[in-house]
């Protein structure tokens, strides 16, 4: 059985890490969140999370949200080309239910399959 972690290394950190990003990105937009992705040189891809308490209110549902965000990542870090990510979560992804952001991250992630 593989096992797939997520360890700190994979994850965008600093605002450098993030400007990197932000300066020259390829956008995805759907109506409940934002992917910006860059291609990077390392031999991994990295994931940051812009996920603010103006479009999310409850700390506990942002928490949830970074959980489930980082959880797909994690999942399919393996198969994606070697990039660094930033999704941006909009107020209506509190809308979606649990399965449904699966699916719609899933969709999001093969866009970046190798």
């Amino acid at each position: 059985m593989l096992h797939f972690y997520f360890k700190k290394k994979f994850r965008l950190l600093t605002t450098m890490n993030f400007n990197f990003v932000f300066e020259k990105s390829i956008k995805l937009e759907i109506s409940e969140m934002i992917i910006l992705g860059r291609l990077n040189s390392l031999t991994y891809s990295r994931l940051g999370l812009s996920i603010t308490k103006k479009n999310i209110r409850y700390a506990h549902d942002r928490n949830r949200l970074k959980r489930l965000i980082r959880e797909s990542f994690r999942l399919s870090q393996h198969k994606i080309i070697r990039m660094d990510f930033i999704i941006i979560a909009k107020k209506n992804i509190m809308r979606l239910n649990r399965a449904l952001l699966r699916e719609k991250l899933e969709k999001l992630w093969l866009n970046y399959y190798q």
